[in-house]
């Protein structure tokens, strides 16, 4: 049979040239329209969150992504042939059987696609995979830091079956499609590199009577609920681990972690300038001429009054102290620029102002 590998690029929707903040702002758009909690029950979009994310691991790590591009660069990618894994045919070779080359393409293919050889019977369990999980904060939360309650969808091991995909009480036969071995091989010319079997997932074998509650698969998808602390100071693109809160590892093996990605979503009032925070206040003319107090809101939530001196000029920038981004070992300031506003004047308004520029000197 025939199947094409996914080219992280094309994921993304971006050029293979991309810099890094191209596919940033690639993987926020994509990951905002297909986050599980913005399609609940669609499991369509939550594979394609799935892809979007692994793409995403892959291109935004200078490392993975050097090596990704000479797997491409190879032909690694694109349209691929599926059959076992005992040999390859036309005096093809797998990649392997590079292992001398260049610090070894097949150990390349493991580390960035989890391309692993079939894990021996007898290797007992096996550690979960680790999960990456987008949560958009107000910006409040991110300067202050607090707690926001996240639900992350997580595929865990099937309770009915025990993870073996099988009904209870029936048996497993060899699995069809790679005849036991776990493992198929792709291939597009020459080249060819090893893959966990599709059909058996790896197993090798696959049940007689499917497991009801799972169908087949050995796993499930939940939905785990947890809280999950915020840093203060935190911004868009920064990560906390969560050891132990991933997916469960087969066998009874020990769990993989949550990685949990902040993004800081967009303030109507305040923008953010590194640890400052930034906001406009209009004022009129009147106050700008003859000075006056405002009154203008902190991130808190609360007003504090603000002195304008006479003869203030518009965008003049004024200074809160400590109303800024808090971190361990600094704190910001609230920074308010004004914006003198004209108003529309009467009749008598304007021939009041014509002759203050007249008294003054003022050119109109």
């Amino acid at each position: 049979m025939a199947t094409r590998t996914k080219d992280h690029y094309d994921v993304l929707g971006v050029a293979e040239n991309a810099s890094a903040d191209e596919i940033k702002k690639a993987y926020r758009k994509l990951a905002k329209k297909y986050h599980p909690d913005a399609n609940p029950g669609n499991e369509a979009a939550t594979e394609k969150f799935k892809e979007i994310s692994e793409a995403n691991s892959v291109l935004s790590d200078p490392a993975k992504r050097k090596k990704y591009d000479q797997v491409r660069r190879y032909g690694g990618l694109g349209q691929f042939t599926s059959r076992p894994a005992g040999g390859t045919a036309g005096g093809g070779f797998k990649f392997d059987d590079l292992s001398d080359i260049g610090g070894g393409i097949g150990d390349m293919f493991s580390s960035i696609f989890d391309f692993g050889r079939k894990p021996k019977e007898d290797s007992g369990p096996t550690r979960g995979r680790n999960v990456e999980y987008l949560v958009e904060i107000p910006l409040k939360t991110a300067a202050r830091g607090g707690k926001v309650k996240v639900t992350v969808p997580i595929s865990e091991e099937c309770a009915n079956c025990d993870g073996t995909g099988a009904s209870p009480g029936t048996d497993l036969e060899t699995c069809p499609e790679c005849g036991g071995h776990g493992e198929v091989t792709f291939g597009q010319g020459g080249f060819s590199v090893r893959r966990p079997c599709p059909v058996c997932l790896g197993r090798g074998k696959t049940p007689k009577t499917p497991c009801s509650s799972c169908s087949g698969r050995g796993q499930v998808r939940n939905r785990k609920r947890l809280s999950v602390r915020v840093p203060r100071g935190v911004e868009t693109g920064q990560k906390v681990r969560l050891s132990g809160q991933g997916e469960r590892g087969p066998g009874g093996g020990t769990a993989g972690d949550l990685v949990i990605a902040f993004e800081v979503k967009p303030h109507r009032f305040f923008t953010r300038e590194g640890n400052h925070l930034a906001c406009e206040v209009p004022i009129n003319m009147a106050q700008a001429i003859l000075g006056s107090k405002i009154k203008v809101k902190t991130i808190d939530g609360k007003k504090v009054v603000l002195k304008v001196p006479a003869g203030t000029q518009n965008g003049t920038t004024f200074r809160i102290r400590g109303q800024g981004i808090h971190r361990k070992d600094s704190q910001g300031d609230q920074l308010v620029r004004v914006v003198v506003k004209t108003p529309e004047l009467s009749e008598e308004g304007r021939k009041a102002v014509e002759q203050l520029a007249q008294d003054e000197g003022l050119r109109h």
